[in-house]
């Protein structure tokens, strides 16, 4: 299995210091955020790993230098998750299994994430899954928001997927939360995504036209997804964790 962690997003609100150290290297206890997602990669099954870096970011690519499952690509532009994401299709160009997707800013305390999802995966026909969490209805606009089929509880089907909704357009208070094990076809979609919500190519909408021709199920956490791609929740992650200092 392969995975890709995108990492190139710029750390504005962690301005100054993303000015010299990426906000994925920040560190959790000893070690800097992107390593721990990098372990949970690993733990999952991923034998090689794509991180897509801009530049401004060669501090990742000399941390992870003697590590050979580490490999490197470059979004020179801001133009979104989704652009992100293509930026290393050429990587995957071949692949036939799922590919595992590890946002670089985000953790997930009190499971095992991309391990639980791949082996739901696994238990289901190599389906794609997305990792999910309950928010408070207020919030749901700053998340993808996902319409879960729940009639098999323990594999339930996600039929729609939305960027960011209003409160009224929500399908549900169910997030997108960080992890994606994708069908390699999200490639060959995002080659021709429009841009959507922020003017950006979102990865949510690549998957919606996803859905239409592969299986998606969504794993909803039982532990926590901590956002630490700004000041307040990197430190509310540090607390949660029980890291001290």
């Amino acid at each position: 299995m392969k995975a890709l962690i995108p990492a190139a997003g710029l750390g504005s609100r962690f301005l100054p210091v993303t000015r010299v150290i990426p906000k994925e290297m920040l560190p959790i206890g000893a070690k800097p955020a992107l390593e721990l997602i990098v372990e949970e990669a690993k733990a999952a099954g991923a034998e090689e790993i794509v991180i897509v870096i801009s530049p401004g970011k060669e501090l990742i690519r000399e941390y992870f230098k003697d590590d050979p499952s580490i490999s490197f690509e470059l979004q020179t532009e801001q133009k979104g998750l989704g652009h992100a994401v293509f930026c290393a299709a050429e990587r995957f160009r071949d692949e036939k299994e799922c590919v595992l997707v590890l946002l670089g800013d985000a953790l997930v305390s009190g499971c095992q994430a991309s391990s639980e999802m791949v082996a739901m995966s696994k238990a289901n026909n190599g389906a794609g899954v997305i990792g999910l969490e309950r928010v408070p209805e207020e919030m749901v606009s700053r998340y993808g928001i996902v319409k879960l089929d729940d009639s098999d509880s323990k594999a339930p089907q996600i039929t729609d997927i939305v960027e960011k909704p209003s409160v009224e357009e929500a399908p549900s208070d169910m997030a997108v939360a960080g992890r994606y094990l994708l069908d390699p076809q999200i490639f060959k979609l995002l080659a021709d995504q429009k841009t959507g919500y922020g003017g950006e190519i979102q990865l949510t909408d690549a998957i919606r036209r996803l859905l239409e021709k592969k299986k998606v199920l969504g794993y909803v956490y039982p532990g926590k997804r901590h956002d630490i791609g700004n000041p307040k929740g990197y430190f509310k992650t540090l607390e949660a964790m029980n890291v001290n200092g």
